[in-house]
């Protein structure tokens, strides 16, 4: 039987989660809360009738979530981006990719409640603040603990050449170094080979 401080480090073990796996669900968050937010933007909100004399049939006007709420659309699109943001940025910027996400979550989510009020079809705004808030979840995830999180592998940055340094020479033992098939460029200056005839014993 374990007891209650067995089961104490178990808990703060689940409690804490892995850096790197909050930074996945954080970029998750923020894409699939951008991808909401563009799809409804795209979907019809509302249908306009307009009545027209006989026989004329009605005039029917659809109007996308993007129409309605001009705003929605481009701060979706910025949203998605900044999922890439949050995986590519270092530690000091992601504060900052956060802080301008949860604005942006916010902002989509106003944009969702003012379509509600002139959307037919309510779904589809409140699909769109739903996205909003997964954004803003995401932004403050990474103003909270985006220092903490590792930033991108060494296979993505680009590596010094390491290369040795050249030696110092003149451009005649360059020359010379050529000419015997020597790398000019190594650390160490390439021996000289001593082209003089033996000494009569």
């Amino acid at each position: 039987m374990t007891g209650p401080r067995d089961a104490q480090p178990r808990d703060e073990g689940v409690r804490a989660m892995d850096p790197r796996r909050q930074r996945v669900y954080a970029v998750l968050a923020c894409a699939v809360g951008g991808a909401l937010a563009l799809w409804a933007a795209g979907r019809v909100w509302t249908v306009e009738v307009v009545a027209r004399p006989e026989p004329l049939t009605p005039l029917r006007t659809e109007r996308t979530g993007g129409a309605l709420v001009g705003w929605l659309a481009p701060l979706a699109v910025v949203a998605i981006a900044g999922a890439g943001a949050l995986f590519a940025t270092g530690r000091r910027g992601r504060g900052l990719v956060g802080g301008l996400l949860v604005l942006e979550g916010l902002a989509i989510v106003a944009a969702g409640g003012s379509g509600l009020t002139r959307a037919d079809r309510p779904a589809w705004p409140v699909v769109a603040a739903l996205g909003g808030l997964l954004v803003a979840a995401a932004g403050a995830l990474a103003v909270v603990r985006g220092r903490a999180w590792p930033t991108m592998g060494g296979r993505y940055e680009r590596r010094a050449e390491t290369r040795p340094a050249a030696w110092s020479a003149t451009s005649q033992d360059m020359w010379n170094s050529l000419d015997r098939g020597e790398d000019p460029t190594l650390r160490e200056p390439p021996r000289a080979v001593d082209r003089r005839a033996p000494e009569d014993s």
